[in-house]
């Protein structure tokens, strides 16, 4: 399996960062990343080009971290709620998930990914509620939201179950008889 050297001009997922110098299998930097000039080949004049490349991308970095931070203290003011419709008992009908946060974020004017929303599980029980949102690797922030019912609870009606006598049926076995 052939290998080869090459400088990352774009960061790519997984790989690196723009201006680093990355081992990949020869068929991938040959068919995907040199033709999208995602890529240059390691060469010695590419090499002094490498400089201007990690600049470019540690005032990236910067500009990416302090957006993160502005957002995380915005995040952090934000207070959601969700009515939704519930039945007997206060039992959910559906659940809160990611996509529901997303949107209610987008209608805050809260512009966010929504694969950056850390919700593990859908959210099927009413009351408070916490999740997170990680916005940069070193931004992390902890949102909480309520899951309130839209219509008051009803409690559902105790139903006794009838009592059996087990006294009073008595099954008796019977051998049987073979009828020749």
């Amino acid at each position: 399996m052939a290998h080869t050297e090459i400088l990352l001009v774009k960061p790519v997922e997984g790989l690196g960062g723009e201006g680093d110098q990355v081992k990949v299998r020869a068929g991938y930097a040959r068919n995907y990343l040199l033709p999208r000039q995602i890529a240059v080949p390691l060469t010695a004049a590419n090499r002094k080009h490498v400089d201007a490349l990690k600049k470019r991308r540690a005032e990236r970095e910067q500009s990416e971290l302090s957006g993160a931070q502005e957002l995380g203290k915005k995040l952090e003011k934000t207070s959601l709620a969700f009515a939704v419709k519930t039945g007997e008992g206060g039992k959910m009908f559906g659940a809160i998930t990611a996509n529901d946060l997303y949107d209610k974020l987008v209608q805050g004017g809260i512009e966010i990914e929504k694969k950056k929303i850390h919700l593990h599980t859908p959210v099927k029980t009413l009351g408070k509620h916490e999740t997170k949102i990680k916005l940069h690797p070193d931004v992390t922030v902890d949102i909480s939201f309520d899951v309130v019912s839209e219509n008051p609870i009803e409690t559902a009606p105790v139903v006794e179950a009838p009592k059996h006598d087990y006294t009073e049926k008595k099954s008796v076995r019977r051998p049987k008889t073979d009828k020749a």
